[in-house]
């Protein structure tokens, strides 16, 4: 690195070293946060499994109850 915190010249013997100590150290900084998210559809995990497509159709499902319930609330009071 140079001494005011610029980064060196591209193609100098410094960026290069720079380059393999970061390969060699790392792994890659996104490395890490992409396994602990793969983590979550794993085997591994503890827990029930349930499939992403199931928790947006519960979701809908729940949602249309609700508005069905709001409707029939509406409805059925009565004369006020």
């Amino acid at each position: 690195m140079v001494a005011n915190g610029e980064a060196p010249p591209r193609g100098s013997a410094a960026a290069a070293a720079g380059l393999r100590r970061r390969r060699a150290t790392g792994g890659g900084g996104g490395a890490g946060g992409a396994s602990t998210m793969l983590q979550f559809y794993t085997d591994e995990t503890a827990g029930r499994k349930i499939s992403p497509n199931t928790v947006l159709i519960m979701s809908i499902g729940f949602i249309a109850v609700v508005a069905v319930l709001h409707v029939f609330g509406k409805l059925y009071r009565g004369p006020q």
